[in-house]
């Protein structure tokens, strides 16, 4: 950022901008909205019952990150990945149709929900928001932005916890599909260019430790790679 744009601000600006394949120019990052139960066996493995609905639920733009190295939080003793299919907004999205909805889609990456189980379950058993398990920094590591295919419906979805396949499913197991997410947040607040919104996890979440490679990928979408140290 130029020191003439400083200068219109009190203090330097914090705004965090992701990398898009075979661009120069950088994707930068407004709300981040995550999906909860969004697959049936998911939902399972978690011990609560299946909804009629997902719920949604939030975390800060700093959250987001293009790391390939990221620092194991040192207040949790359960880290634990959730692989997802994330999608970026292109343009002012409120109260939309399920059938418009590709037309306010900019791109899509392949990223995790990183949760620190412990303590959200705190949270959960003390009826508090989960905040701090869920919105710490680089909690949501993402793979390049790519805008060149359509709305993916059938991919593979996996990760890989060093080399070895611990999630595995696919994007047609999702509950509610990308149209229907985009259509329903945007019938409770509006969803602007740079939003994001992470569309839920397959089951087989685990705990990360100190030293662990986390591989990820989505057909046709991409593919990344975390070091954990």
């Amino acid at each position: 950022m130029s020191d003439d744009l400083y200068k219109k601000y009190i203090f330097p600006s914090h705004q965090v901008a992701v990398d898009i394949i075979n661009s120069e120019k950088k994707l930068p990052i407004g709300k981040v909205l995550c999906v909860g139960r969004n697959y049936k066996k998911h939902i399972k493995e978690m011990g609560e019952s299946t909804k009629e609905e997902p719920f949604f639920f939030s975390k800060p733009a700093q959250s987001i990150s293009q790391k390939k190295n990221i620092i194991f939080p040192k207040d949790t003793k359960n880290l634990q990945y959730e692989v997802e299919l994330v999608v970026f907004i292109g343009k002012r999205c409120f109260e939309i149709h399920p059938n418009d909805a590709v037309n306010y889609i900019y791109g899509f990456s392949v990223g995790i929900d990183l949760t620190k189980r412990d303590l959200q379950k705190i949270a959960k058993e003390n009826r508090r928001p989960w905040a701090f398990s869920k919105g710490f920094e680089d909690s949501a590591p993402i793979s390049l932005v790519n805008t060149n295919i359509k709305i993916p419906t059938t991919a593979k979805i996996k990760l890989f916890q060093n080399g070895e396949l611990k999630q595995s499913g696919d994007l047609s197991e999702m509950i509610w599909s990308v149209d229907e997410i985009i259509s329903k947040i945007s019938k409770k607040i509006i969803l602007y260019p740079g939003d994001v919104i992470f569309t839920g996890t397959p089951s087989g979440v685990g705990s990360i430790l100190p030293g662990d490679k986390i591989s990820a990928l989505i057909d046709e979408v991409g593919n990344l790679e975390i070091f954990f140290n």
